[in-house]
């Protein structure tokens, strides 16, 4: 059965699902295709995106193998595999398929695919680690391992805002869930790659280049119901969650934010031929 921390992940994405595709929330495709873009994928490729999500590294992984190529998305949030198989049809990528499961255990055969990614997903595993040294089975001789995950600062300065609102609110729940926070530098990457047994992986940060623009402060809302903030917000009661939707967005439209904050650190590494 999957960890427990592993079943909030889906719970909370589960019921994020319905803001996830939103406007407000383009950071998840950007994001996604960016630490595709970095792998230099060659038609025919074999591609394994685990904590898949809606398909944000998926489908343009798809895109990049091309028919002769495979992809094989897996996550634990069935309403996210939906999204991304709806998206993937759309599209006429019948060579990218989707399973639910837990992408720390896919019983998958070792080095089966040319490129193991995992984008804004490694933090919810219970042992990162033990996560990583998963992945890094998976690669064939050859192949390349990605890990994408936010750098510092994430959504600011409306992410202090929020998790204040919710404090006044409600303290207990306040940063109860914010696993995206555990790791969150170039150095804390490679060390996690390294304790993960992968050699020699090349670490970047993107700051400046990840600020998000939002059209109206409001849909920094939007955000919060479409990402891991919904695991917060579907544990306050109906009057907490009104109060601390109603004063986060007083301060934010007080203070015209609608810039964010959304730094990326990129790691990959290649395994020897």
């Amino acid at each position: 059965m999957p960890d427990q921390t592993v079943l909030r992940a889906a719970r909370t994405y589960g019921a994020a699902a319905d803001y996830y595709t939103g406007s407000a929330l383009g950071f998840w495709d950007r994001f996604g295709a960016a630490t595709i873009s970095r792998l230099e994928l060659a038609a025919g490729d074999r591609v394994l995106d685990l904590c898949c999500g809606a398909g944000a590294s998926a489908i343009p992984a798809a895109r990049a193998v091309g028919p002769s190529g495979r992809v094989l998305g897996i996550d634990v949030a069935t309403p996210m595999l939906e999204l991304a198989r709806a998206r993937a049809a759309r599209e006429g990528l019948g060579h990218v398929s989707f399973r639910s499961g837990d992408a720390t255990h896919t019983a998958l055969p070792s080095g089966d695919f040319g490129a193991v990614v995992c984008v804004f997903g490694v933090f919810f595993a219970p042992d990162m680690a033990a996560f990583v040294r998963e992945m890094w089975r998976l690669v064939r001789p050859g192949g390349v391992l990605a890990i994408t995950t936010w750098g510092p600062g994430l959504f600011e300065p409306a992410n202090s805002r929020f998790w204040r609102c919710v404090g006044e609110a409600e303290p207990s729940l306040f940063k109860a869930f914010n696993p995206w926070d555990e790791i969150t530098t170039p150095s804390a990457l490679a060390g996690l790659l390294a304790r993960g047994g992968v050699p020699s992986p090349s670490v970047v940060a993107v700051g400046e280049a990840g600020r998000h623009q939002l059209d109206h402060p409001d849909q920094f809302w939007d955000i919060v119901l479409g990402s891991g903030y919904r695991a917060t917000v579907d544990a306050l009661g109906p009057s907490q969650c009104d109060r601390v939707r109603s004063d986060l967005l007083a301060g934010l439209r007080a203070d015209g934010v609608t810039v964010l904050r959304t730094d990326v650190v990129y790691g990959t590494a290649r395994r020897p031929a």
